[in-house]
């Protein structure tokens, strides 16, 4: 019997039409979801639709409880750097505090607040906005705000961590680093004269281009930026010896400046309540400033913020949709940079 075989130009067509009409249709789909979503508005539209989901956290017993109406303890973590976008922001927290009011968790549930704490710190303004934000949530609904530091509490994790009634430290914690950092300033004009090169800059306004690396630098043309950081410096200062009174204010300033020091000298100086601690030891506490049973059910939970994968892929400079390729090296350093900043950088970088 004869068997027909397909030539290999059929199959090489055969198999190319395949492939082609599988992207075509990826893409179709991609077109009629995009266009659905534009037809029902970017979901952050809706004003009561949640922008966290939760996650359930080990209690004091290693317990992952689950329950509609028991007590909840909200964890809020404070990790990484301090102003970064969709992690660590002032929009993150503010859903994350709004949403622990609302859904199921209406009713009053939340009981109090754990902060864990492991941040060298960030934004002068995402740091002041958290803290006056749990400041605001602490009075208004009248839970106890405590801290737990696992690992790094400088700079903005100082500031943010004084919203809380106690602050408790574990033993391999490192603490402090209060004080204002911009920068750093490079200056090019000599490396840029013995190649050669010159530049200019069209500016209207004294000092507009104030710290530029292509000009000498002026006597005193940084006065406005020490400013600026002499008043953010008084701020940090005052608010955390407010909220830590045992911290010597003149000793803060005159002594021991942005240092960092270990736990148990943390709480020697006023900067924690709580030396060489656990954070079932610090749940432990709040519970009980919360007026909850601890021998009772009760969550430990986290609000984290919703992926939101559409919203991104719709309205970026997506290859899919620019046609672009765009190529950015990453140096390492916080996206915060050049913004004055409450950070803890021991490299002086």
């Amino acid at each position: 019997m004869e068997v027909q075989r397909e030539s290999i130009f059929v199959s090489a067509i055969r198999s190319f039409s395949k492939v082609f009409f599988a992207v075509c249709g990826f893409f179709l789909a991609l077109i009629l979801i995009s266009s659905i979503y534009t037809l029902l508005g970017d979901s952050t539209t809706l004003p009561n639709e949640a922008k966290t989901k939760v996650n359930y956290l080990p209690d004091a017993n290693g317990k992952r409880e689950s329950s509609e109406t028991s007590p909840v303890i909200l964890q809020l973590n404070v990790h990484g750097v301090i102003g970064e976008p969709k992690n660590l922001d002032t929009n993150t927290v503010q859903n994350v505090l709004l949403d622990s009011r609302n859904g199921s968790f209406k009713d009053n549930r939340v009981k109090g607040i754990l902060l864990h704490m492991n941040t060298p710190g960030g934004t002068v303004v995402d740091s002041d906005n958290i803290y006056r934000m749990l400041n605001q949530y602490k009075e208004r609904f009248k839970v106890p705000v405590f801290a737990y530091i696992d690992g790094l509490c400088a700079s903005g994790g100082m500031y943010i961590s004084s919203a809380a009634d106690q602050v408790f430290a574990g033993p391999a914690s490192i603490i402090g680093s209060v004080g204002v950092i911009i920068g750093p300033f490079f200056n090019v004009v000599d490396a840029l004269n013995k190649i050669g090169v010159s530049s200019k800059t069209i500016t209207q306004g004294l000092d507009k281009d104030m710290m530029t690396p292509f000009r000498p630098w002026k006597p005193d043309e940084d006065a406005s930026l020490k400013a600026v950081t002499a008043y953010y410096y008084d701020q940090f200062v005052n608010i955390v010896t407010k909220a830590r009174p045992r911290l010597d204010k003149e000793k803060l300033i005159n002594v021991y400046g942005a240092q960092v020091f270990n736990p148990i000298k943390a709480q020697e100086l006023g900067y924690v309540d709580h030396a060489n601690s656990s954070r079932d030891e610090t749940l432990l506490a709040l519970l009980k400033e919360a007026g909850v049973d601890a021998s009772q059910t009760y969550q430990v939970v986290e609000l984290e913020q919703k992926s939101e994968w559409l919203s991104s892929l719709v309205n970026s400079k997506s290859p899919l949709f620019t046609g672009k390729i765009e190529h950015t090296i990453d140096t390492g350093a916080p996206a915060i940079r050049e913004q004055i900043a409450y950070l803890y950088q021991p490299s002086g970088n």
